[in-house]
């Protein structure tokens, strides 16, 4: 199990929350998520993030706090280091100067010809808080193909892409492109997982097994 930065006011907040979802009536579909993921508490008393992280991991993903990019680097190369995968591809090229200017040859762009790897990386267009789901778009980089291809995604967005729900989500996204409305817009909602086969629940059968979503605590530094 891989260990993430973390710190004593955080983990006072974790603690709340493990209390919390001890006692909830919905059963989390994959109980090991919780063991593993750095997380933050959700109910109505808290803000729409908390009701993001809770539906998140309530469908397996697994949320990672980070105070900062910087923190977001050290915990992704924590969680490369404790995997021992070989190649983990970026779609963001500005993220993969930021791996190198601290001596991290981790990453590898992620080009169309780069098909073999074991995760890729990539950032979102928004988090949906009501229904714990990621938007992509066909207008960012990978944004068709990480969110299905890949059998681990890891997605990193920042404290001002959080909305409430669909609707405001796809408000949001026609402002950004003016109304000009990116060809596709994926919602992507937890792990692949289907229960087709003699209603048994498997796990990364038509898209990644493992889906992490590094959460930054900071604004954007550009749109």
């Amino acid at each position: 199990m891989q260990t993430f930065i973390t710190s004593k006011a955080r983990e006072n907040i974790l603690s709340r929350i493990r209390k919390g979802l001890s006692g909830s009536p919905i059963p989390i579909p994959y109980p090991e998520v919780e063991k593993e993921a750095k997380i933050i508490y959700t109910s109505s008393e808290y803000g729409t993030e908390e009701v993001f992280v809770e539906e998140f991991i309530k469908l397996g993903g697994k949320f990672v706090f980070c105070d900062s990019e910087n923190d977001f680097i050290q915990n992704v190369n924590l969680l490369h280091e404790s995997r021992g995968w070989t190649r983990m591809l970026c779609s963001d090229e500005k993220l993969i100067s930021k791996f190198q200017s601290q001596h991290l040859d981790i990453v590898q762009s992620a080009a169309p010809y780069m098909e073999n790897a074991e995760a890729c990386i990539t950032g979102c267009e928004m988090l949906v808080a009501r229904t714990g789901s990621i938007m992509f778009s066909s207008a960012q980089p990978q944004g068709r193909t990480a969110p299905i291809f890949y059998p681990i995604h890891i997605v990193f967005a920042y404290a001002d892409q959080v909305v409430g729900d669909i609707d405001e989500a796809l408000s949001t996204l026609k402002r950004k492109y003016n109304n000009d409305m990116p060809s596709m817009v994926n919602l992507s909602t937890g792990p692949s997982r289907t229960a087709d086969i003699e209603k048994t629940l498997v796990v990364g059968v038509h898209g990644p097994a493992e889906v992490f979503c590094f959460y930054i605590n900071a604004f954007r530094k550009h749109y």
